[in-house]
């Protein structure tokens, strides 16, 4: 684990409170409120949750509004994979809005070439034929093994495909495959940043993780110890809280 010191220019805004904490939750792709919620049961009654309702966004200058307008003056952000991105992109270009920023399976690089040409081959398939849904396969790319066979995680993750479905699906992925590279960003940040990755993760390598909490002033970088693979907030919730709890009760004590 990586744990940089606090800056000391936050204490101002970071005192003990006994108010809940607004929490800003922006999902992943194809997801929405329901991917949080055995997060948020996890975390328990101390804080307050708002959903950023990513899905009705249909450009990345849509995506960056309704951030901007829907997150609070001084956030306490937390994005999940690409809303972890574009957590990050927003707090980047608006520091002066983050109390702190908790990342879950993102990286700050921009997405490999092969990635991009994938997507690009998935968009043409998608703009040709019907959507059916999550494929197995796309399933074994998304979770641990263990958690396959695992009906609570695969039902509620096949649903929330086929409610938001192809047209959301075509957003997301056509607004964002050429997204610039955040790396040499990070240094300037001056407010704390928790970064949640797993090693079962096949989306996003954890040296990138590591490579991130490198460059960030103030960042404690936590890789899961229990299995998972993407879809953190959905395979490992329990551990997940226990990581944000230590973050943010650091952050709302100023230590």
């Amino acid at each position: 684990m990586i744990d940089n010191a606090r800056p000391d220019s936050l204490q101002s805004f970071l005192m003990t409170s006994t108010l809940p904490l607004q929490l800003d939750l922006i999902p992943g792709t194809l997801c929405d409120e329901r991917m949080w919620t055995s997060l948020e049961r996890a975390l328990g009654d101390g804080y307050l949750y708002n959903h950023l309702p990513l899905h009705r966004s249909r450009s990345r200058a849509d995506m960056r509004e309704l951030i901007a307008t829907h997150s609070a003056p001084q956030s306490h952000l937390v994005g999940f994979s690409l809303g972890a991105y574009l957590a990050l992109e927003h707090a980047v270009h608006h520091p002066e809005r983050i109390a702190s920023l908790t990342l879950i399976a993102n990286s700050a690089k921009g997405l490999p070439a092969d990635e991009i040409a994938t997507r690009k081959r998935v968009i043409a398939l998608l703009e040709r034929n019907t959507y059916a849904g999550i494929t197995r396969q796309r399933l074994r790319e998304l979770l641990h093994p263990s958690h396959l066979e695992d009906i609570a995680i695969t039902d509620l993750i096949r649903q929330m495909a086929l409610d938001l479905g192809k047209e959301v699906l075509i957003a997301q992925f056509a607004q964002t495959f050429d997204r610039p590279d955040l790396m040499d960003s990070l240094q300037g940040l001056p407010f704390p940043v928790l970064i949640v990755g797993a090693e079962g993760d096949q989306l996003v390598a954890s040296g990138d993780l590591v490579a991130m909490a490198q460059q960030l002033p103030h960042a404690t970088l936590h890789l899961l110890a229990e299995p998972s693979g993407h879809m953190i907030p959905l395979e490992a919730p329990a551990e997940l809280a226990r990581a944000m709890l230590a973050f943010l009760n650091r952050v709302r004590s100023g230590t």
